[in-house]
């Protein structure tokens, strides 16, 4: 074997080295912006990730109340109906579909109600928070 030393090659490109750097007259010269776009990671899957992260998010089950449940929350909105002027504060826990998959998730939203609307089947909180008077299943006062 046949030992080559390794300050052989440092000068090896030295005619070369301080020569001017070549423009093209054809192509025009590319911003850095874009030249630093080549060398970018590339996702050979576009979506992959949320779609795994979609697949493994939870929903919760809508659950069905009974009569006696759906008299007793009749009730406490007709009271609150009555009581709208006070401004009482509450406590709404409703189910919220969710919108790409079956199932959803239970919100509770405090505040004060501003109207109860049984035309439209929606209670309007001081907030702007519209909560669909089906999607109902607590009501607390605070």
């Amino acid at each position: 074997m046949e030992y080559k030393n390794p300050h052989e090659n440092m000068h090896r490109y030295d005619d070369i080295l301080h020569l001017p750097h070549h423009v093209s007259r054809s192509h025009p010269h590319m911003p850095e912006t874009d030249r630093a776009a080549q060398f970018s990671p590339f996702a050979a899957l576009t979506g992959y990730r949320e779609a795994i992260g979609e697949t493994g998010r939870q929903t919760e089950e809508r659950m069905e109340l009974n009569e006696d449940m759906l008299f007793i929350l009749d009730e406490k909105l007709r009271m609150l109906q009555e009581q709208i002027p006070a401004h009482r504060a509450v406590s709404i826990t409703y189910f919220l579909p969710d919108k790409r998959k079956e199932g959803g998730t239970y919100i509770t939203v405090h505040g004060c109600i501003k109207k109860i609307d049984r035309y439209q089947q929606v209670v309007r909180m001081q907030d702007g928070t519209e909560i669909p008077l089906p999607d109902i299943v607590d009501i607390e006062e605070k």
